[in-house]
């Protein structure tokens, strides 16, 4: 085995071209020709009879090595094929003369088990070629085969190739920026025609907009999670930051504020109870299913307007004791100008007497000022009205309520509804019981008016419903609702039946109405403690 004259390996080193592009395509074409050459040189030396014939015969232009490489050039387009034994020694060749001959570059890599790629000139010129070692069945070298590619042949196929390259590359830049545009078109759509720089504005001022209102605003998505939830609606809902994300349902639990929320109960300004709070509810459903609710907090305004009821109750109270008050003067009058001296005075006696006792006995059964204020109040009303109104037996309230102005809210609408039911009727009458059970407060209210049908005592509780004319303010239908809240707030209820005279008879029942009772308290007086605490309204029918 000779060694490769220097003029050999000098030829290896090419022209390197100066621009990229020709670079680049250099080092693909360097590649992909790489590869091919040892593909066919590795799948050569892979045939198991090429190996055996190097063991057993000679090398000769028809022998068998020869075929086989033949063949197998033929098949892969190669320029050649040559199969040599450890010497060196060609056993093929695609010119049969150098067969028997050595190889005219260096095996010596090849046979020392590595493989080889490079670009050479040899016998058949330059060209790019491969050499893998050829290992007989127990894994030992016995020789190498070395596959060539004509470097022009490469050349020119790339460069035939490349006006296709640069089609499927055209093709894949129109598919990409016709992509590109769709994607655009669509994003478009969804952004509204807007810049990323105005997206950017408008997620700025959205967030300082939604924290800075004083409404509180609720987004959820199609499947009822919360995905917006500003600081508001925090502070009304009585919720943190770490209920965005989470169910609406697991967040409020059941009730009315989560159906209001969830679209389960629809209209406009609906009213509901969260906590101690009395809230307004809109709900605006959104393009992808999912809604929008605002709450505006009503607490402050509701308490304005009980302030407000209890100041009218009072001036109506206050014009009733008027008008009754210039109707007795006018009788008194008379009485002393007709010279009826002792009628007078049997006359102003029995008038004191009668507003003395309606005031005691609504004292000696309500022990807390604020609400027998307001039943002495309402029975003036009543009175002015034709509506005689009275405690029921068995009533008594001791001085202990934890919420008064709730109470005494819930027991001025349900008079007031009750005096609009039995005025104008004769014999109207209007029965109030207040009892109290451990705790829990037990109020009921009779009217002799017209009654509920069965199927409205449900309704009547419903914002809204009224068999009454609406108001200027447009709003009626709220003060039974408030009543029912007021009470399930406290974990109670309130229903309505038919009274046993052909009227309505509302029920409350308030647990824990009442603060703990001290027994060691100087305060308490005796009718407290030993007057019985049984009896109710019904029991005065």
């Amino acid at each position: 085995m000779s060694a490769p004259p220097p003029t050999a390996r000098r030829a290896r080193r090419l022209g390197w071209p100066q621009r990229v592009f020709s670079q680049v395509l250099l080092m693909q074409l360097a590649i992909a020709t790489g590869v091919t050459v040892l593909a066919i040189a590795q799948s050569t030396a892979a045939q198991p009879q090429i190996t055996e014939s190097l063991l057993s015969t000679a090398p000769a232009p028809t022998g068998p090595v020869q075929t086989a490489a033949e063949r197998i050039r033929r098949a892969t387009g190669a320029e050649y094929i040559v199969v040599m034994d450890r010497r060196g020694v060609r056993w093929s060749h695609t010119d049969t003369d150098q067969i028997g001959k050595v190889v005219s570059t260096d095996p010596s890599d090849a046979l020392a088990g590595r493989n080889v790629m490079e670009i050479d000139s040899g016998t058949l010129g330059r060209s790019a070629r491969g050499k893998v070692p050829l290992r007989d069945g127990t894994d030992h070298i016995v020789g190498a085969v070395s596959v060539g590619i004509a470097y022009d042949s490469v050349r020119a196929r790339l460069l035939a190739a490349i006006p296709g390259l640069f089609a499927y590359a055209g093709g894949a830049l129109a598919v990409g920026a016709l992509a590109a545009y769709l994607i655009s078109r669509r994003l478009q759509r969804q952004t509204h025609d807007l810049a990323f720089s105005d997206i950017s504005a408008l997620l700025t001022e959205r967030e300082a907009m939604l924290h800075g209102i004083r409404e509180g605003v609720v987004a959820l998505d199609r499947t009822g999670r919360i995905r917006l939830l500003n600081d508001e609606a925090q502070r009304l809902l009585g919720l943190g930051p770490d209920a965005a994300g989470r169910p609406l349902d697991a967040v409020l639990g059941e009730g009315r504020t989560a159906d209001v929320l969830a679209g389960r109960v629809v209209g406009n300004d609906l009213l509901t109870v969260q906590g101690t709070r009395v809230l307004l509810a809109n709900r605006m459903p959104t393009d992808d299913g999912g809604a929008v609710a605002t709450l505006r907090d009503r607490t402050e305004l509701e308490h304005l307007g009980r302030e407000l009821d209890s100041t009218r109750g009072l001036i109506d109270a206050l014009r009733a004791q008027d008008h009754e008050h210039a109707n007795r003067m006018h009788t008194l009058l008379g009485l002393l100008e007709l010279d009826m001296r002792e009628d007078a005075m049997e006359y102003v006696t029995e008038v004191v007497g009668v507003h003395r006792a309606t005031a005691e006995q609504v004292t000696e059964k309500v022990h807390d000022p604020l609400l027998a204020a307001l039943l002495v109040g309402k029975a003036t009303v009543a009175a002015e009205r034709g509506v005689a109104l009275r405690m029921a037996p068995g009533t008594l309230l001791p001085d202990r309520l934890v919420d008064p102005r709730g109470l005494v809210t819930v027991v001025g609408n349900l008079v007031d509804n009750a005096l609009d039911a039995a005025a104008g009727a004769d014999g109207a009458l209007i029965e109030v019981g207040l009892r109290a059970e451990g705790r829990t407060v037990v109020l009921r209210v009779r009217d002799s008016g017209p009654g509920v049908p069965p199927g409205q005592r449900e309704s009547i509780f419903t914002e809204g419903w009224s068999t009454k004319e609406l108001p200027a303010h447009g709003k009626r239908g709220l003060g039974l609702a408030l009543v029912r809240r007021l009470a399930e707030r406290q974990g109670g209820g309130v229903t309505v039946d038919g009274a046993a005279d052909g009227g309505a008879e509302f029920t409350v029942v308030l647990p824990e109405a009442l603060a703990v009772q001290d027994m060691t308290d100087p305060e308490m007086t005796e009718r407290e403690m030993t007057e019985p605490k049984t009896g109710t309204a019904g029991e005065a029918q």
